[in-house]
């Protein structure tokens, strides 16, 4: 009898660590979807290696030039939720084969116009497709990995545009160095028409809540004052490092005396510390997302008023940029998971939010950030606003923990409760 207990138990258990693999394994269309990302996160950096090109060709000063990359964090700021609500009763597979369509034409229109104006057309209508693709790729990520591991997957998705700063960018300045500034935005029209087909191929059909689905009800997701905290959050935590990080360079060379020819380098540490601090982010999150919240932008602020203090000292400086990248975005894939369950019955809208406060506190906190480079702070200016704004985003996810703990003790003790009255 034990015999064949055992055998019988042997297939058993075989079956339940098979079960455990394929849980812990995720589904290709993540990876499908952060090729996506991946690809947003290149077109929206790469200008910035192209501009002295650009301008060149099209007779305008690099600071016109820069509007390119301007007119792009607006447009994805407005697009996310604007796409969002008006393609709401389309399918998810169908709205992200028509962004990356979008994306696609409008790369098109930039390799081949001469007109500056519509250059910035293109890139505005490229940063509406982009949004509208971000926004519903973390709805479908999430849905389908489920809530046990959806902050994993967005990790994953998010790492795309993470990666785009370690491998894309610098491979798009490159490659504009030896084809004309044009080439990268073949490329890119050229991988967002293969991406089409991937998506076509691999996300699975679905709508996004059938047919009742209305503006209304996606709207009233705006009542949450959780998914405000989490905006909030999303708008404070990439603020504090992308408004450091921006003017990074004025700081390593003038403070910490580093070569021009190394910062590209510790820029690269910075983007690939930012890749695995993504990922693991996602993977603490499933587990303890309130505390991955709370510690993230604590370490974060400690590492920027660090950076302020200790930018006289060239290694120090450097490895606290790389741990910047490590840390300063680690929460992120969280605070997308919370704004798309605080949203309730309007994920896709609270994902879209998520994107434009991403993309809120980029643009005001590297507007702050360019104003203390000119001040007497000098080049530490940058990280001081920095150092500010990261310490801001303990104030909403405290109180965000504290809201969960709350309902969680209330939830206990209304089922005692409920227990005693049957008993």
């Amino acid at each position: 009898m034990s015999t064949r207990g055992g055998t019988l138990q042997a297939p058993a258990a075989a079956r339940a660590e098979g079960g455990e693999r394929s849980r812990s394994r995720l589904p290709l269309v993540v990876y499908v979807l952060a090729l996506g990302t991946f690809l947003m996160g290149t077109t929206e950096f790469v200008v910035a290696g192209l501009l002295p090109e650009i301008a060149g060709d099209l007779q305008v000063s690099v600071a016109q030039a820069g509007l390119l990359i301007t007119v792009f964090a607006v447009g994805m700021i407005v697009g996310a939720p604007l796409m969002a609500m008006l393609t709401l009763r389309l399918p998810s597979r169908l709205t992200l084969m028509i962004a990356l369509g979008i994306f696609a034409a409008g790369h098109v229109i930039v390799a081949l116009g001469s007109s500056f104006a519509l250059l910035l057309a293109a890139r505005f209508l490229t940063a509406l497709a982009t949004g509208a693709f971000w926004a519903v790729a973390n709805v479908v990520a999430s849905r389908t990995v489920g809530p046990a591991a959806s902050s994993r997957a967005l990790g994953v998705v998010g790492a795309g545009a993470m990666l785009a700063n370690v491998v894309g960018v610098p491979l798009g300045a490159f490659a504009g160095q030896l084809m004309g500034w044009r080439g990268p935005f073949w490329a890119l029209a050229v991988l967002g028409a293969a991406a089409t087909a991937l998506i076509a191929r691999h996300v699975p059909r679905e709508g996004r809540g059938g047919e009742a689905v209305s503006i209304r009800s996606e709207l009233s997701a705006l009542r949450s004052g959780r998914l405000w905290l989490v905006l909030a959050a999303c708008a404070t935590t990439t603020g504090g490092v992308i408004s450091t990080y921006t003017y990074i360079s004025p700081l390593l060379t003038g403070r910490a005396h580093l070569a021009a020819g190394l910062v590209p380098l510790i820029l690269a540490g910075f983007g690939i510390g930012a890749l695995a601090g993504f990922l693991a982010g996602g993977r603490l999150g499933d587990k303890r997302p309130y505390l991955t919240t709370i510690v993230a932008p604590v370490v974060t602020t400690v590492l920027l008023m660090a950076i302020c203090l200790l930018s006289g000292q060239a290694a120090l400086t450097t490895a606290l940029v790389v741990l910047l990248g490590l840390f300063g975005l680690g929460a992120n894939p969280v605070l997308i998971a919370l704004g798309v369950r605080f949203a309730g019955e309007a994920p896709t809208l609270g994902s879209a939010l998520t994107v434009s406060a991403f993309n809120l506190g980029t643009a005001i906190g590297s507007w702050f950030a360019g104003r203390a480079l000119d001040s007497p702070l000098g080049a530490t200016g940058p990280a001081v606003i920095g150092t500010v704004i990261a310490a801001l985003t303990l104030i909403p996810t405290i109180v965000i923990a504290l809201i969960q703990r709350r309902r969680t003790a209330s939830t206990v003790v209304a089922g005692g409760l409920e227990r005693t009255a049957e008993g």
